[in-house]
């Protein structure tokens, strides 16, 4: 205990020294006696069904207005979120272009992955994105939210199963929409960046008509359009997280194109050409790869003098930095009045971004020839585990042969093909027309001493995914072998139709729901003061149906995605009390009884506590038991392909050595598909939260709170494979084929059939093991400063969290993660920094409002212990598709990746009271983004930072500038 209390004035000391987050953390809202102000209204604040006029709760909640939000100076809901002081690890941007829901984008609360945090609309539950994280953690995607349409943004920060169910072990985000506007409102923005790319559009228009305590009724309807442009890595090649050549830092160049060690001295360039594997080595090396008799280049635009002296490269022209996204968004509502103590509300929306995302391969940007062997690609068919093998042509041309239109072997040998495969443009490209369509009606009113809510409503998530970049290779080497496939480009559009073909699938989510809550008073003297009571009952209905794409279930092409199908129905009743049995003190209770078709029951009791022994201090505390039901991907028809540490195969390449002889060396150092299967004997995963925490207002305008948290979650739902010290993967191979087999002089290589073909995968199916537990403190502190002499009023916002610890249990061993690249296994190593901050300073006089944001994140190392790694030599090993020091000493500056703060400024002036017009500009003093080259959120396109935490310092500086008018 004394250690906790030391530590809780060190870490707000730090909070405030490291800078930090924008927080509506109000007030004790009790007026001073004889005050003329009027009472303050009652309502409901996240975290408790019965409403208060102190919203101040005993549960930490942060709120931002919608004026917060307009000053942010940012354009998007996602953006807003994803800097949350509280969003930790896990988190899920829309610049990570690795992740299985890319395009979407979940919010991490305490760094309990998007799977532990519950987004709410308006109190009520969301349908979640088809695609889920990792193939597993279902989430709402945030990103199509549009502004205009929120009046305010509830962050609880506490485990709330007892209250909303499923799915809020780490907290609960509550959009809150609209619900009355009147007159309109036009509004339109025009942004840019400084250093090309990502130009942004955004234009609204809001009317509304009636008045609510006038005419009895107000209907509205709101519509934005925003558009934002593609940002390429090619766009940031000046700054070194986006520049693929390493050798004066320490590395490798993985430019594409050029020939080096890691790639052997055989690599695709601009042009293809041919190589005679068995020809004889070059007089003064070692290898056959140096005589330039062994190699037929079959365009104009290299030979083998430019090709060796990196003179052929490629530059890429297909990795993303940000996606282009479309939105377009509407939503109309009324409410009318039935009496003076009932209204009905009716609320439509329709959320669509679209938006066109690359998955591409470290050394498949864009897709090359297969030189060695093609043996057929394994899919997944309903749960069925099938490798496409069978009849596949060779890959391998015999002397005089066809090698596409025009062009035969002239190498007196059998030989490969090397090169870039032309005309099917970026690799895996898929564009992604996401809609959210959500229906609700409230009934809210009173009657015989109940405040009552009921509440039914329908949503859903469609996306429409038209996928390009994906090859037939079967098609590609009959075509190859028949003269009809031209490998210089200029193939007809049939041609390459057959060999690319341009195909399409759709998925979608559902959930309906239907709640029934009431609250009173029980009694209106229960010790010094009433006792209050909310009961409900809660039902939903969720479904997921995200098939395969056909040409990935006859495996006519590399998988797409992951595929999920399955339902789950969810019944449950819930209640609460709160009380204040002596004065100022207010203690609270909840229970809530769950019962999932997909496994059982659940009950998770809650308790809360607040004290304000004196006006300006106040100590506030809770406990809960939370829950987390097994989902459909977890438990229903589902599959996915991912990648775990590297491995040498231990029959190919037994002793890690790829010059070894007799040694395959496109064995050695390899990641090895697993196909993620379910397991329906699942169980959820528990947790147990705590927090304890100060309220403090020492002065007029000034309001702080500190709150203490502490998270366990056991019987973690995960993959066998790294989290059962039993498993031992069982490898499905391929047939053997004709591969390189080391020579065992030098890097000399021969072709040859090995004893057993390549692996292709392994099963593993979802486990409960393991535990997480997380503590941590974070400050919220706001301050208002009015000026003498009317010269205005300066506002102070600081939100910062601090993680004490972050402690994970893998296969029996328990390690620390604070600090950390880990937990690697989850959300695209994120990283998992200590310390998380934004800082808010405002000033207003008259028409004039300027806000400057400044938002921190804490340096963390790039090891992850989970993984086994113990130094900077092996951060890079377990990170698929990473190269940048594979074959060298990792340099030890980049084992550590530097804090990162930037500025947004906004500022707005009111011109008429009907015009305002406004500027932005986010990240202000431009400031790059650090090295990460553990994270493998953007490996495809090998940039070298982090994607869900420094996105902005890829962005770049960005300028806005915008208008509304009301009338």
């Amino acid at each position: 205990m004394m250690l906790k209390l030391k530590s809780m004035p060190f870490a707000i000391a730090c909070a405030i020294a490291s800078g930090a987050l924008t927080c509506a953390a109000p007030a004790f809202a009790q007026a001073q006696q004889g005050s003329t102000e009027p009472s303050a209204q009652r309502v409901v604040v996240t975290g408790s069904l019965i409403s208060r006029t102190n919203t101040e709760t005993p549960t930490p909640v942060q709120v931002l207005t919608a004026a917060d939000i307009q000053r942010s100076g940012k354009t998007s809901v996602a953006e807003l979120l994803t800097d949350l002081a509280a969003n930790g690890a896990g988190t899920l941007g829309t610049g990570f272009a690795g992740a299985f829901a890319n395009g979407a984008s979940g919010i991490s609360l305490r760094g309990l992955t998007v799977g532990a945090t519950l987004v709410l609309i308006d109190g009520h539950r969301m349908a979640p994105y088809p695609l889920s994280d990792d193939s597993q953690r279902s989430f709402v995607d945030v990103s199509s939210i549009p502004f205009d349409a929120i009046e305010s943004i509830e962050v609880l920060k506490s485990g709330a199963s007892s209250l909303y169910g499923s799915d809020a072990i780490a907290g609960v985000i509550n959009i809150k929409l609209k619900k009355n506007l009147k007159g309109t409102r036009v509004s339109a923005e025009y942004g840019d960046t400084e250093h090309g790319g990502g130009r942004t559009r955004r234009a609204s228009i809001s009317t509304g008509i009636g008045d609510l305590d006038v005419d009895g009724y107000n209907a509205f309807i709101t519509a934005e359009y925003r558009k934002q442009d593609l940002i390429r890595a090619i766009d940031r090649e000046q700054f070194g997280y986006a520049n693929r050549d390493w050798r004066s830092r320490g590395g490798n160049d993985l430019t594409l194109g050029v020939p080096t060690s890691i790639n052997d001295f055989l690599t695709p360039t601009n042009t293809p050409f041919l190589y005679n594997p068995a020809g004889a080595n070059n007089p003064t090396g070692v290898a056959n790869v140096d005589n330039p008799a062994n190699y037929q280049f079959l365009g104009p635009n290299c030979d083998f003098a430019r090709y060796r002296a990196g003179g052929c490269s490629v530059r890429d022209e297909f990795s993303n930095i940000q996606p282009p996204t479309e939105n377009v968004n509407l939503m109309i509502g009324m409410t009318k009045k039935l009496s003076e103590d009932w209204e009905v509300r009716f609320n439509g929306s329709m959320f669509q971004r679209e938006s066109t995302n690359n998955r591409n391969g470290a050394t498949t940007s864009p897709l090359a020839f297969n030189p060695t062997a093609f043996n057929g690609t394994t899919t997944l068919v309903n749960g069925v585990l099938t490798p496409r093998v069978g009849a596949v042509p060779s890959t391998l041309f015999a002397p005089g042969a066809q090698v596409g239109t025009n062009v035969t072997n002239g190498l007196g040998a059998p030989a490969r093909l090397y090169g870039y495969i032309p005309g099917v443009g970026p690799a895996l490209e898929t564009n992604n027309k996401s809609t959210a369509t959500r229906f609700s009606a409230d009934l809210v009113g009173s009657a015989y001493g109940w405040d009552v809510n009921a509440a039914i409503g329908g949503t859903r998530v469609k996306s429409e995914l038209n996928y390009s970049g994906y090859v037939n290779r079967t098609n590609l080497y009959r075509a190859l072998n028949n003269g009809t496939f031209n490998v210089l480009g200029n193939n007809g559009p049939d041609t390459l139709n057959a060999v690319s073909p341009h195909f399409s699938n759709k998925i979608e989510s559902t959930l309906n729901y239907a709640d029934l809550i009431g609250s009173r008073e029980l009694l209106s003297n229960f010790g010094a003061g009433p006792l209050a009571f909310a009961a409900g009952v809660h039902w939903h209905e969720r479904k997921q149906n995200a098939p395969p794409s056909n040409l990935t279930l006859n495996g006519a092409v590399a998988s797409t995605s992951a595929f999920t199908i399955g339902d789950e129905t969810n019944s449950a009743v819930f209640a609460e009390l709160q009380a204040t049995p002596i004065k100022n003190v207010e203690v609270g209770l909840a229970g809530r009884y769950d019962h999932y078709d997909t496994y059982g029951n659940s009950f998770t009791p809650s308790a809360n506590f607040k004290w304000t022994p004196i006006r300006e201090f106040g100590l506030r505390g809770t406990f809960a038991r939370g829950f987390r039901a097994p989902n459909p991907a977890e438990v229903g028809n589902a599959g996915s392909f991912f990648t775990f540490n590297a491995i040498n195969d231990p029959i190919l390449c037994t002793n890690g050595n790829r010059n070894t002889l007799g040694n395959v060396p496109s064995s050695c150092g390899v990641n090895p598909p697993y196909v993620q299967t379910t397991n329906p004997d699942l169980q959820p995963e528990k947790s147990k939260s705590f927090t304890a925490g100060i309220i403090v207002e020492p002065m007029r305008g000034l309001n702080m709170t500190l709150d203490y948290y502490k998270i366990q979650i056991k019987n973690l739902i995960v993959t066998q494979a790294g989290n059962d010290p039993s498993f031992v993967p069982t490898w499905v191979r391929g047939p053997a084929a004709p591969l390189d087999i080391a020579t065992g002089v030098g890097t000399g290589r021969v072709t040859g059939i090995p004893s057993v073909g390549p692996i292709l995968y392994a099963t593993s199916p979802y486990i409960n093991a393991g535990s997480t537990e997380t503590h941590g403190v974070e400050a919220d502190i706001r301050y208002r400063w009015r000026l003498a002499n009317e010269m205005g009023t300066v506002t102070a916002n600081l939100s910062a969290a601090h993680v004490f610890g972050y402690v994970t249990e893998v296969a029996g061993e328990s390690y620390q993660l604070a600090g950390t690249q880990g937990p690697s296994s989850v959300g695209g190593a994120t990283g998992n920094p200590k310390d998380r901050a934004q800082f808010t300073l405002g000033y207003n006089r008259g028409p004039l409002d300027v806000t400057a944001t400044m938002n921190y994140t804490s340096g963390f190392s790039t090891i992850d212990p989970a993984l086994g790694e113990t130094d900077c030599a092996t951060t890079g090993e377990h990170v698929g598709g990473r190269a940048y020091f594979a074959g060298v000493v990792q340099p030890a500056n980049y084992c550590q990746v530097r804090s990162f703060t930037v500025t947004n400024l906004n500022v707005a002036y009111k011109v008429t009271d009907n015009l305002t017009i406004r500027g932005a500009i986010l990240n202000l003093f431009d400031k790059e983004a650090p090295y990460d080259v553990a994270t493998y959120g953007n490996a495809g396109n090998q940039t070298s930072y982090n994607a869900s935490l420094h996105q902005p310092g890829a962005v770049g500086r960005f300028f806005s500038l915008g208008a509304n008018y009301t009338f």
